[in-house]
């Protein structure tokens, strides 16, 4: 499944309202270890039909970074049924954010 864009103008059909559970990825396109988890991120959005996979730039998106508190980035957060199910903060490696899932 491809990575979807989210604004906070489609956050609601697309996260909340979502059937399957997802992945956000807020990210800055300055950040070097979002660079490091964007691959990454991209690979899990290939390989994994049962999930959707959202990334959020969070210099065009303020009003969503905040809404989930980011201080820090790269943040991934996942989302089941409409409701946060769980988040880290920084880099991780691709078995530690499958299993987030």
């Amino acid at each position: 499944m491809s990575i979807i864009k989210i604004s906070k103008e489609n956050f609601t059909s697309e996260v909340l309202n979502s059937d399957k559970t997802v992945l956000l990825d807020f990210y800055a396109d300055w950040c070097g270890p979002c660079r490091m988890v964007s691959p990454i991120v991209s690979e899990i959005a290939k390989e994994r039909s049962d999930i959707k996979v959202g990334k959020i730039n969070v210099d065009e998106q303020p009003e969503l970074a905040a809404k989930f508190q980011v201080m820090s980035i790269p943040m991934l957060a996942v989302i089941k049924n409409g409701k946060l199910d769980n988040q880290v903060v920084g880099y991780r490696p691709k078995e530690q954010i499958e299993s987030m899932l």
